[in-house]
């Protein structure tokens, strides 16, 4: 049954990831001036000022070499072209401004993306899990009606502002963090001391920015406490004399978690994506930016590889919480089947 289970979850996963990278590429392809267009368009506008002439057969050559397809055939050939340079060959086509393959461009940057997508998610939940578990113990407190008033407003706060607000107060203002790059400059590339604070102290106000999006996740805390904390196992759990630290973590904290794990897997990818803007505003040189940049030019290629590599993240994170619930829940672990 387990295994009828991971297969059903993988063929769904596969079955998502596909439709909405053909429907993406269906929808770049017929929209006007599209990634061939586009790119047919800026080479011939870049041999107006030049005396080299190129012909309309290289002309096709190029735009086939940086989008991987022939612009003249239909587009189901041209898709069949597209997939199997990006599946069997890992192949994502060219930047048209960069001179330099998607694949690479997007490798170089991933980790700088993941390294505060990650960093933000994890303060984000770990602060809204204590504080929502915290809200729920002192329910209708003072400490809970202030507490839910400040994460209602911040929640409410966009990301974005967020990050204005950091770069006004900390970077320019006070001058406490850099308000750009990823590392200060004359600095050892390495795995030393130096390096690493450099990294962490660029890196902070974008993590700190990012964070806001998971403190909303207090509010769904708290509801889940309050919920569990009127279950009658919690008043045989107090008869029987167990300790309120091991009520408060396996039996309250456990119990309320289970439903936010799938939201905190698909957090992942939210976090991720938001990091287009973020980057923007600071200047963080990660994948994020590079989509940015590749929306302001239309550079299509860019934009097709990094929604690829953003749909596989999200695919994969849903994935893993769907084939992991049942060791945290195990009357799920059979697919729900188990009476």
């Amino acid at each position: 049954m387990q295994g009828n289970y991971f297969a059903k979850r993988v063929g769904q996963a596969l079955l998502t990831f596909f439709a909405t990278v053909t429907l993406t590429f269906v929808l770049y392809q017929s929209m006007p001036g599209g990634p061939a267009e586009a790119l047919r368009n800026q080479i011939l506008s870049q041999q107006m000022g030049s005396s080299n002439t190129i012909s309309p057969e290289q002309i096709e050559q190029l735009v086939a070499n940086y989008t991987n397809i022939e612009s003249d055939k239909p587009i189901f050939t041209q898709y069949i072209q597209y997939m199997s340079s990006v599946f069997l060959e890992q192949d994502l086509g060219e930047s048209l401004y960069e001179n330099t393959s998607v694949t690479t461009l997007i490798a170089e940057r991933l980790p700088w993306s993941m390294l505060i997508s990650v960093y933000a998610m994890v303060i984000g939940y770990t602060v809204s899990i204590v504080l929502g578990a915290v809200m729920a113990f002192k329910e209708k407190s003072r400490f809970d009606s202030v507490s839910s008033v400040v994460v209602i407003g911040l929640n409410s706060t966009p990301y974005y502002v967020a990050g204005i607000l950091f770069i006004f107060f900390f970077g320019i203002r006070n001058n406490f963090f850099p308000t750009g790059g990823r590392y200060g400059l004359g600095i050892d590339v390495g795995f030393n001391l130096a390096f690493m604070q450099s990294i962490a102290h660029h890196a902070a106000l974008p993590i700190l920015s990012m964070s806001v999006l998971g403190l909303g996740t207090a509010l769904t805390m708290r509801g889940n406490s309050i919920r569990v904390l009127g279950e009658d196992y919690l008043r045989v759990a107090e008869l029987r004399g167990l300790r309120n630290s091991r009520i408060a973590t396996q039996y309250v904290g456990r119990n309320a978690i289970l439903p936010m794990y799938t939201q905190f897997m698909i957090g992942i990818a939210g976090v991720l994506s938001s990091s287009v803007i973020v980057e923007e505003i600071f200047s963080y040189p990660g994948v994020g930016l590079l989509v940015y940049d590749a929306i302001q030019v239309q550079n299509y290629p860019v934009l097709m590889g990094s929604l690829i590599v953003f749909t596989f993240v999200t695919i994969v994170a849903i994935l893993i919480a769907d084939l992991t619930y049942g060791f945290i829940d195990p009357r799920i672990s059979a697919g729900g089947t188990n009476e």
